[in-house]
């Protein structure tokens, strides 16, 4: 920075403090300011006689437990917090919004050890819990919940599987050629009497549709009361794939003939045409079809064409299709030499 720019920015600096103590000795200023003076203390009166009224409050007091052995399982947790409505003049209220700290209100799992696998704690003896942080002069007019609740287990527990609920629909010509749920099996914690009642692990609704790549997403499992599941999650794959096109030639066969008979056709081998995944595209040959022209069926007939019946195809494929679906046939009598 210049010497000429220092200067410059001095120069600025005394101007506008003059015109700030121009402005405060001027007799309109001085009028507005005692103006503001009045308002202010008037404001102050008003605000120490409301505060004076009784008025009632929401607060959220968190809440916590300890002392819980390793070998316990909480399946059904306590709420992160309780809320109590209080009624006390304005000034104390203020105070524990913005001043008194209220501690959250600690359950010791030693003291309720033996009251059984699922524990009620009533209304009465939280709110004896929480008075003791509010002054004398507060009134406790409410709790939600009143009632704590929360059930436990110790070492009972077994693997599910994990069920995927909901419908995902992948985009037209594109299909989803497996779903896998990682982990695919959870552990469940409960007391026997809920745990013997559970058989698997069902995830959240998930619906989607027009799919067209491979996604991945976690779910949450649903929760049970008074069963816990680790994890609470499993992570989802939606592999999809798109449908492409082939076609094999696959030689037509007879079945049920007589042993003195045998079956040829005019073409031997028919076109199959079918949709696959292009993962699976080299995967399907002829050999995976079985196409057939059954005895029976041309004795019934009595026509000079018979229809092939695709009998047999691979369970990767769809949309299967099959040129000519006539052919011309004869059955030939096989001739036997003796030797």
């Amino acid at each position: 920075m210049t010497m000429f720019e220092k200067k410059n920015i001095r120069v600025q600096y005394l101007r506008t403090l003059e015109k700030i103590r121009s402005f405060l000795l001027a007799k309109k200023s001085r009028e507005f300011l005692i103006f503001l003076f009045f308002v202010f203390v008037s404001f102050s009166f008003w605000l120490l006689q409301v505060l004076n009224d009784d008025y009632e409050k929401d607060l959220s007091i968190p809440l916590k437990m300890k002392n819980v052995p390793e070998n316990v399982v909480l399946t059904s947790e306590l709420p992160s917090s309780v809320k109590v409505t209080v009624k006390d003049r304005g000034t104390v209220l203020v105070n524990y919004l913005f001043g008194k700290t209220i501690y959250p209100l600690t359950i010791d799992f030693e003291d309720y050890d033996d009251w059984g696998s699922q524990v009620r704690i009533p209304s009465m003896t939280l709110a004896k819990r929480i008075s003791s942080q509010l002054n004398q002069s507060t009134k406790l007019s409410a709790i939600k919940p009143d009632t704590l609740e929360y059930i436990y287990t110790k070492g009972k527990a077994k693997k599910v599987p994990v069920k995927l609920r909901g419908e995902v629909l992948p985009e037209r010509q594109y299909y989803i050629a497996d779903v896998l749920c990682t982990p695919d099996s959870v552990m469940v914690y409960a007391p026997r009497e809920i745990l013997d009642t559970i058989t698997a692990a069902y995830t959240e609704t998930l619906d989607a549709e027009g799919l067209s790549d491979t996604i991945r997403q976690r779910i949450n499992i649903m929760p049970i009361k008074g069963a816990r599941f680790t994890p609470s999650f499993t992570d989802v794959t939606f592999l999809v794939d798109m449908f492409a096109e082939k076609s094999v030639e696959v030689p037509v066969q007879g079945i049920n003939f007589p042993y003195d008979k045998m079956l040829r056709t005019f073409p031997s081998k028919v076109h199959v045409t079918f949709q696959i995944g292009l993962r699976e595209f080299k995967s399907v040959s002829a050999e995976d079809f079985v196409v057939v022209v059954d005895y029976k069926d041309l004795e019934k007939s009595k026509k000079e064409k018979c229809r092939p019946v695709i009998v047999q195809s691979p369970t990767n494929v769809n949309h299967i299709r099959m040129n000519p679906q006539e052919i011309d046939y004869i059955i030939e009598q096989k001739v036997f030499f003796n030797d």
